[in-house]
């Protein structure tokens, strides 16, 4: 019986994807994010270090390594880190070591990083990385959405709202951008994009043997 023809393309050698999301705070990256590492068996998170507090939401480990400022300087000093970030007052970077030895294995990787972490990431791996910005529908929005977190202080959500021109000003740096005015809407616009882009040629080496293969079948 021939081989399930869809079977045998999933089972193609890939190199694994660095997916980075991007946004002001409060226009939604980390809910898209979070979603598609529920419904996406594939993708998984890469887990930064960070100096800032931890939220009472946030387990650590999971959400972040939440680190002292010593700790994180030895890291980026040792070229520990892909990236890195000083971010409102505190220091953001994604671990070196998970990250290469997922892409070696053909794992796609998703990172939560603001445009700072996103430049440095494209600038090192152009190749592996497939960035999307998202946006929010209208700066009053945002401010309302900052404040129903209820996670930060009004000294932080006025620092974040004034620091949010800046970080949508780089949407032009961005392979995607998505205006989330829906949250169901922005997520599958997401993982649509994942679908296409792992599908790409030059992320499939295994299509060389394969189509190999298939010119040496005989007809």
């Amino acid at each position: 019986m021939a081989a399930d023809p869809q079977h045998q393309s999933d089972r193609l050698q890939r190199r694994g994807l660095m997916l980075v999301l991007s946004s002001p705070s409060g226009a939604g990256k980390s809910t898209i994010a979070r979603n598609l590492l529920e419904t996406d068996t594939a993708l998984e998170l890469s887990v930064s270090v960070t100096t800032r507090q931890r939220r009472p939401s946030e387990i650590d480990g999971v959400h972040y390594h939440f680190i002292s400022a010593r700790d994180f300087e030895r890291l980026r000093d040792t070229d520990a880190l892909l990236e890195w970030a000083e971010v409102h007052g505190n220091y953001y970077g994604s671990p070196r070591e998970p990250v290469e030895i997922a892409m070696a294995e053909g794992r796609d990787i998703l990172f939560d990083i603001d445009w700072q972490g996103a430049k440095q990431l494209s600038e090192k791996m152009r190749a592996d990385v497939v960035s999307v910005f998202v946006l929010p529908p209208s700066m009053a929005e945002l401010k309302n959405r900052l404040h129903r977190r209820a996670e930060d202080d009004e000294d932080t959500i006025a620092r974040r709202l004034k620091n949010a021109a800046e970080e949508i000003e780089q949407w032009r740096s961005y392979d995607y951008v998505i205006v989330n005015d829906d949250l169901d809407r922005a997520f599958d616009a997401v993982r649509s994009i994942v679908k296409s882009e792992r599908l790409r040629r030059d992320r499939r080496p295994g299509l060389f043997d394969f189509v190999s293969g298939l010119l040496d079948e005989p007809l």
